[in-house]
């Protein structure tokens, strides 16, 4: 898979089921304390670093965004698709949201304090994660941090239909010493992990452990 395909094939999917996915997950985060935690904690560490600009990537509607700017970090939502995006928009006309890829961040080299991939990457084929964590340091300043949030398994879930939408959308589930091993390669080196279990939200179930690790510009690295 090119990055041309695997790329658009998740824009098209998020712009047909935009709305939908907004609405079932706007109020997502309130019912859950251990996430708002891993958030709270990265947040502090960097206004603990001296601020600066931070990165939500695959921001989507906006509510891992709009929660950041809440916990007094100067943040920026980047996402795939327009729709999303409009979304985004629509519940947050007040945040500044624009259209990017991870895969090629619109961002200069070393300005950002801090970057959160939020379930994006697990939309990312396994070719393409060393990429995509080189750009994620490459755009941290010296001392950055970034947090990054992935279901846990071994498997790849395809979905052809979202909230009665037709899509094609590959989740892609993985092991946090996986991620971090990736991670240390591209010169970002683990500071913290959080493991948990599945949770009910909104009366269903998820299917598979959740994990976030957090993880600093590592400077001893090329």
């Amino acid at each position: 898979m090119t990055d041309a395909d695997f790329l658009a094939e998740t824009r098209a999917s998020y712009d047909t089921m935009a709305a939908g996915y907004a609405t079932r997950f706007r109020a997502e985060l309130a019912a859950r304390p251990v996430d708002r935690g891993m958030l709270a904690a990265f947040a502090e560490t960097v206004l603990a670093g001296g601020g600066g600009p931070v990165l939500d990537v695959g921001c989507g509607p906006g509510r891992i965004t709009g929660h950041l700017r809440a916990l007094d970090l100067t943040v920026t939502g980047l996402d795939l698709s327009p729709g999303m995006l409009a979304q985004g928009r629509l519940a947050h006309p007040d945040l500044r949201l624009v259209e990017g890829s991870m895969l090629d961040l619109p961002v200069a080299d070393g300005v950002l304090a801090g970057l959160v991939a939020w379930y994006s990457v697990i939309h990312v084929p396994d070719e393409w994660l060393p990429r995509v964590f080189a750009e994620f340091r490459r755009v941290l300043a010296p001392g950055g941090h970034a947090l990054l949030a992935f279901q846990v398994g071994d498997e790849t879930v395809r979905y052809t239909e979202a909230w009665g939408e037709p899509v094609s959308l590959a989740f892609r589930r993985r092991h946090p010493d996986q991620v971090a091993a990736l991670l240390h390669a591209a010169g970002l080196a683990e500071q913290a992990r959080m493991c948990r279990a599945p949770q009910e939200f909104a009366g269903a179930m998820e299917r598979t452990p959740q994990a976030c690790l957090l993880v600093r510009r590592d400077d001893d690295r090329a």
